[in-house]
């Protein structure tokens, strides 16, 4: 009966006898003396066991896993494959780092959102109201310099870019500037002709 072990590292391939100290397969239903048995039915292994004396360089950062092959009714053979599942520490430092920094700046975007929406709906609800005064737009100017104080915050912290912090409170001057407008509390001055 024709089998063969291999054992494939990356790209390179060698066999198990070179590099490994010893491979035992064990059949759980009949335990024999042999350092390996390989039948026709493989179904009959339970198990596939490693001795101690493994490698280390090689199945240390690794998994091994097995996988069978039937290429002829007559043979068989067992791939196995050693794949490095650790990364560095350098690498699980950096992963560790951007995930918190992810959580900080989409705490600090979402903060940016939340008093835009609230001082959006605020100019809303005063352009829509027959009945408003002037005064009333004072508890929106409040709401207003609050979040161009977040804005400002999250530009200083790096969650948002400076020109986008910019654009921000540009967008939320402008809407209260066209409800004053619309309101008549707010005349802009007429453009002057250049001669």
């Amino acid at each position: 009966m024709a089998s063969a072990v291999n054992c494939c590292l990356s790209s390179s391939c060698f066999t198990l006898q070179s590099k490994l100290k010893s491979l035992s397969l064990k059949n759980n239903i009949n335990s024999s003396s042999s350092s390996y048995v390989l039948h026709q039915n493989f179904s009959a292994f339970k198990t596939l066991s490693f001795s101690n004396n493994l490698s280390h360089n090689i199945f240390s950062k690794g998994s091994l896993s097995f996988s069978t092959t039937t290429q002829k009714p007559t043979r068989l053979s067992v791939v196995c494959e050693a794949a490095p599942m650790k990364k560095a520490d350098s690498a699980a430092k950096r992963t560790r780092q951007a995930e918190k920094r992810r959580i900080y700046n989409k705490a600090k975007k979402s903060e940016v959102k939340t008093r835009m929406k609230k001082v959006l709906e605020a100019l809303d609800v005063l352009r829509k109201n027959p009945d408003a005064q002037a005064e009333e737009i004072f508890p929106i100017e409040i709401l207003i310099a609050e979040a161009y104080s977040v804005i400002d915050k999250a530009v200083k912290a790096g969650a948002l870019h400076r020109n986008t912090g910019a654009r921000r409170k540009s967008r939320l001057a402008r809407r209260k500037k066209a409800v004053e407008i619309h309101r008549g509390w707010y005349t802009p001055a007429p453009a002057a002709n250049a001669a």
